[in-house]
């Protein structure tokens, strides 16, 4: 009886890893054609809801954009393995001391939860998170992490990806946006449902003007130099 449990969770583990890494890989030369939480944010409504996505690859995606969610999200992007261990130990230190930080969660980590998990918290979403982050950061590479990123991430009420939030938002290609207006979007990614990236608040113009300084500070970001491993 032991023995049949245990090559049960044998081949139920093969098959779990084979499996996944055949979707990683997919999505490596496939655009996501929708994400959990588009299906979540559609079940939670109790009026029809118009999602609004358009997949645009990266090259038609302003470099401001892309440095501006970079400078806002995840400085150290472009250099960890997809786990930035410092910010963590400060997200739980300031946990720990009852402060309300972010957590510590990379671009590469918020992309594997947004592409392949659900929203909860919980420690089964976390170790999942996890292991498709692996995958995600040694198939893909840096720059496709990006593009996956910037097309399915939640920037609106029923907005998703730059492309969508550029025309909601400014009216505009995502490969026009601006420096202003680019800063402006990524800044509302803590809380696309609730803040609005125009007309801002004026606490959402203070965190632009922070983003726009620390865009200046970055100046560019080399996501291929990494990315020579054949990912």
């Amino acid at each position: 009886m032991i023995k049949k449990l245990f090559r049960f969770l044998l081949k139920t583990a093969i098959w779990f890893v084979v499996l996944t890494v055949a979707w990683v890989f997919l999505y490596k030369y496939v655009k996501v054609p929708a994400t959990p939480l588009m299906a979540i944010r559609t079940f939670q409504s109790d009026d029809p809801v118009d999602i609004q996505h358009e997949w645009v690859p990266i090259e038609q995606i302003s470099e401001a954009m892309q440095l501006a969610v970079i400078s806002s999200e995840d400085q150290n992007f472009p250099d960890h393995n997809g786990f930035d261990y410092e910010a963590i130990k400060k997200a739980y230190e300031g946990n720990k001391a009852g402060k309300r930080l972010k957590g510590g969660s990379t671009i590469s980590q918020q992309t594997a939860k947004n592409v392949f998990l659900w929203p909860e918290r919980s420690w089964l979403r976390k170790s999942l998170e996890t292991y498709f982050t692996f995958l995600i950061e040694n198939i893909w590479g840096k720059e496709r992490i990006l593009e996956v990123y910037l097309n399915s991430i939640e920037m609106g009420e029923g907005v998703y990806g730059v492309q969508a939030a550029a025309k909601y938002w400014f009216n505009k290609d995502a490969k026009d946006l601006t420096t202003h207006e680019a800063a402006s979007i990524a800044v509302i990614l803590p809380n696309p449902r609730k803040y609005k990236a125009s007309p801002r608040t004026a606490f959402l113009e203070q965190r632009k003007q922070w983003v726009l300084r620390q865009m200046h500070n970055l100046g560019e970001v080399n996501l291929k130099k990494n990315d020579q491993s054949g990912n």
